[in-house]
């Protein structure tokens, strides 16, 4: 069942205990459709159909779906260690649903800790049922925070970079705002912050293909807030920074590893690789749920490929087909950036520079901050 809400055109997650709905951002910008979650594998089938997409995002959506079955159950013959046992196999479920985004894996291994915990010390099932629903709402409330925490962070490193700049262009590649996490957003968090601190003099942002999702969401999020913005093709990005018109590039992350290595939506590598060459800072905006401490490099990060699809049809497969058929097709979703041309990397507890180095201390700033959550 869907329904439609007007209300809450920029509300990507509209949860309330028990129930749960998810804005289809496959019907963005011309409809906007709610869709009914029920349960795990209405959850999963949203993440990996893209009804829902932002690792942010990802990740509250399928804690969430599994708040609301565990909600509804009506009712569970077992004890508390038999509910940890049925909660931890449904979050093993939902974690196969997209790869790639390690906010996902890393909420799932924080919410078995929850499960374990409660199961060792509950009588009753329903208590670990409970713990777990408690658990999940909080991360939902902790990533608007987080967000707006990196929006400020960001947009005052950057003021104080650029100085010298009366106002600020900023050049950003797929959807990193509202529509990509609980709220507010992470890259598009630092450019809405800027906005809102009177320092933007205009975003540009690219469509993203080929699944569009910066002329799509982002385009439609600039337009909803009022923030002065320019839809550019993939391929101008090289001769808007040739131009002089881009002061800074920010981008989102689905995962960071240890070396500052970074993965995100296709096309990062290219503008980093350009920004560089025209010496304009290259930031990357993420929560610390996005660092994967446990990977050295960008090497080890899985890299999620799509369907051809996507390329061969209209409107990032959803259309006609517009491609020869026969044709072989190459469809990584994402692309690693390598930490040597990226300046910083904005987090909820401040911006990860080099400091004068050749390489970011990941680790170390994640254990000197980690004591002040």
């Amino acid at each position: 069942m869907a329904m439609s809400n007007g209300d809450k055109t920029l509300q990507s997650i509209c949860y309330k205990r028990g129930s749960l709905q998810l804005l289809d951002q496959r019907k963005l910008p011309l409809e906007t459709l709610y869709l009914d979650i029920l349960d795990t594998k209405d959850g999963w089938e949203a993440i990996k159909e893209m009804v829902v997409r932002g690792a942010p995002a990802i990740a509250i959506a399928a804690a969430l779906s599994l708040a609301v079955e565990a909600s509804n159950l009506a009712s569970f013959d077992g004890t508390s260690d038999d509910a940890s046992v049925f909660l931890s196999k449904k979050l093993d479920y939902l974690v196969s649903s997209r790869p790639t985004a390690v906010n996902l894996s890393d909420a799932v291994i924080k919410l078995k800790e929850v499960i374990k915990k409660a199961a060792a010390t509950a009588k009753e099932a329903n208590s670990v049922f409970q713990a777990y629903i408690e658990a999940a709402e909080v991360m939902l409330e902790d990533d608007v925070t987080s967000n707006k925490a990196i929006g400020s962070y960001g947009a005052s490193f950057i003021k104080n970079y650029l100085k010298d700049s009366q106002k600020i262009t900023v050049l950003t590649h797929c959807n990193t705002g509202s529509l990509a996490t609980a709220g507010y957003g992470t890259a598009l968090g630092v450019i809405r912050a800027l906005h809102a601190d009177g320092a933007l003099e205009k975003a540009y942002c690219t469509e993203t293909r080929p699944f569009n999702q910066g002329s799509r969401l982002t385009a439609f999020e600039m337009v909803h807030e009022n923030i002065p913005a320019t839809l550019i093709a993939d391929s101008a990005a090289a001769a808007l920074m040739n131009a002089g018109r881009v002061k800074a590039v920010i981008v989102g992350a689905d995962r960071v590893a240890a070396n500052g290595d970074t993965a995100n939506k296709i096309g990062t590598y290219s503008l980093a690789v350009s920004a560089m060459h025209h010496a304009i800072p290259f930031y990357v905006a993420a929560p610390l749920t996005s660092v994967d401490l446990s990977l050295s490099s960008g090497e080890e990060i899985v890299i999620e490929e799509r369907s051809p699809k996507e390329l061969l049809h209209t409107r990032g497969g959803l259309g006609e087909q517009i491609a020869a058929s026969g044709i072989l097709v190459w469809n990584p979703a994402f692309d690693v950036t390598p930490a040597n041309v990226i300046s910083g990397i904005i987090t909820e507890k401040g911006v990860i520079t080099k400091n004068g180095k050749d390489t970011f201390d990941i680790a170390g700033f994640v254990h000197k901050t980690s004591g002040n959550s």
